[in-house]
């Protein structure tokens, strides 16, 4: 039924004069039934962002409401599939490009190996768990009562195959299928938010030594062009210990989702021994795509991200980039006349920042599970400008700030963290009981917190002495200062870099990170010994240390005893200088 019609067309936004339309309401514009969202009210006269092309689309058209917002279908099946921001299954084919094509998120006819866990009779509420089927060879899918339903289960589909569409139990009057659909901007319900626990794992040396993230936590990574962002943020999709991973590829290049494809359906899982796609979601919002549907693919990802938090599982969204879906926030504000802010972004841009972010958090779930939903979104500045309003207000909502230099990247230094511009704010709360340190201190390594403050203070030094003695020579340097320098070099060498295309470097266990950072701190502790002993510091730079650089490389991830026994064998040699 034609709820108005079209009055103009300002590219993607369109005006619609008519009844019975409200805020946020999911509408379809035109004879091609083009989907779009209202985004603003003025009396009977509607604006409307489409989130595909307006080319032929022309006022008295027609305008049909479906009557609910912008929704995902969620259900078995999301794993391993690609989508585009609407959360359209995308086979790789032309359909995308025709306009109002109607693509499933779900695949209708595939049936699921279906095995109840709930009892028929029994009082079941939000979040209880009727049954389970194998979604992927590494997550099994939970079947949960949905929220707002409660009551007396009064039936319950036996073991067998099932479609997303049947219905698999009945609670009270209402029939419960696999799939079911929940609106995009409105965060999924828990029982209780938690404080954040142990730290997400990411494989990433100077990422976990230095600036942790704890499950549960937000992380920003700005960085200018040719930084490493997006490799940084695929080598986390690949190697953290999240049990699920959302990637969102917003505005980015399609050959590089192409590339992040490629290698997650190539790899294995060191942890469960299947492909990483099995755990993964990708969707591809690319910059050949409609600007408009960027803004929906956020909401859309982390709305996949909290579905599987429902379920138990830890997961992690990774956005990339967040810069490019501000963009599109300011492409509609201006089409809309909205009073530009900042750099002509609007002047919620701070307020939709936040409430993204704010989904992330460890939390109860309704089923009584303890998971998390962690954000990791990348920020690409215009010129390298981190003062810019999206990266400056980002960095005000999230606990931990990854940012990329370029000079590190020029000078092949990757992955290019900077240890200045850097911050962890889950590391720094120290006094805090539910603080990383104190979990490092009772569950993985008693000494982490010591080493990590001492080899921020060796870099920073390193970095003091670095820019003096290009002024006056390294030789007119005391030796204890002299012995500084060649830490700092060890550290950022046998630390800090990590090549992503070392089968041994790539990913590295926190056994083999903790024995790695013992290694260039003791070297630096006998050196220092040796020169209060009077070995003069230019002998001992004579000294091949290379071999502590080459630990990183020539063991495996999880060769910590192979880097310990390197570590003896070097300290014997600087023994020798006596």
């Amino acid at each position: 039924m034609t709820t108005g019609l079209v009055r103009r067309v300002n590219g993607p936004v369109v005006e619609v004069e008519g009844e019975e339309l409200a805020m946020l309401d999911l509408v379809e514009v035109g004879p091609q039934r083009l989907p779009g969202e209202v985004i603003s009210l003025d009396g009977r006269v509607a604006t409307v962002q489409v989130y595909q092309y307006t080319g032929g689309i022309k006022p008295g058209d027609p305008v049909v409401t479906t009557g609910r917002p912008l929704v995902a279908e969620l259900g078995p099946g999301l794993l391993g599939g690609v989508f585009d921001g609407m959360l359209r299954r995308l086979s790789g084919g032309a359909e995308l490009l025709e306009p109002g094509a109607r693509m499933e998120t779900l695949v209708a006819d595939r049936r699921w190996a279906f095995v109840p866990s709930a009892r028929v009779g029994e009082e079941v509420a939000p979040g209880s768990l009727l049954g389970t089927c194998p979604e992927t060879a590494a997550v099994e899918f939970r079947a949960l009562v949905p929220a707002g339903v409660s009551g007396r289960l009064d039936w319950l589909a036996g073991e067998g195959e099932v479609t997303v569409r049947d219905p698999i139990a009945r609670v009270g009057d209402v029939e419960v299928s696999l799939a079911h659909v929940w609106p995009v901007r409105r965060p999924r319900p828990v029982r209780e938010r938690l404080r954040a626990g142990a730290p997400l794992t990411t494989g990433q040396r100077v990422l976990d030594l230095f600036f942790p993230i704890a499950r549960g936590s937000s992380a920003a990574v700005p960085g200018g062009f040719g930084t490493g962002k997006t490799v940084l943020l695929q080598q986390i999709a690949k190697w953290c210990d999240a049990s699920v991973i959302v990637y969102v590829g917003c505005g980015e290049r399609g050959n590089e989702m192409a590339g992040v494809l490629e290698e997650l359906s190539a790899l294995r899982d060191p942890r469960t021994g299947h492909s990483l796609l099995d755990r993964t979601v990708l969707i591809a919002n690319t910059s050949n795509m409609p600007v408009l549907a960027r803004e929906a693919s956020i909401y859309t990802g982390v709305t996949v991200a909290e579905l599987y938090r429902d379920m138990g599982y830890e997961t992690v969204l990774i956005a990339d980039s967040t810069s490019r879906w501000a963009e599109a926030l300011r492409e509609v504000a201006s089409r809309t006349g909205e009073l530009p802010a900042e750099e002509g972004y609007p002047a919620g841009l701070a307020s939709a920042l936040a409430a993204f972010y704010e989904r992330s958090g460890r939390a109860l779930t309704l089923s009584g599970a303890e998971a998390s939903v962690t954000i990791i979104g990348a920020i690409s500045p215009a010129g390298g400008d981190m003062s810019e309003p999206v990266s400056a207000h980002t960095r005000r909502f999230v606990r931990c700030t990854w940012a990329l230099d370029a000079d590190l990247a020029y000078a092949r230094h990757y992955p290019a963290v900077s240890w200045h511009e850097s911050s962890s704010r889950d590391a720094e709360l120290l006094a805090d009981r539910h603080a990383l340190h104190h979990w490092a201190a009772s569950e993985h390594d008693r000494e982490w917190g010591g080493r990590r403050e001492r080899a921020l203070r060796l870099l920073a030094e390193a970095d003091r002495l670095e820019s003096i003695a290009q002024l006056v020579g390294t030789t007119a340097l005391p030796d204890r200062e002299r012995i500084a320098l060649l830490t700092g070099r060890l550290l950022r060498e046998a630390v800090l870099q990590q090549s992503s295309l070392s089968p041994n470097d790539s990913y590295c266990e926190p056994a083999k990170q903790a024995a790695l950072l013992e290694l260039v701190l003791a070297v630096h502790d006998r050196c220092l010994l040796l020169v209060e002993r009077g070995i003069p510091a230019a002998r001992i730079e004579e000294t091949d240390l290379a071999v502590a650089v080459h630990a990183r490389d020539e063991t495996p991830p999880d060769g910590a005893d192979q880097v310990r026994e390197i570590m003896r064998l070097l300290l014997a040699r600087l023994g020798e200088l006596e």
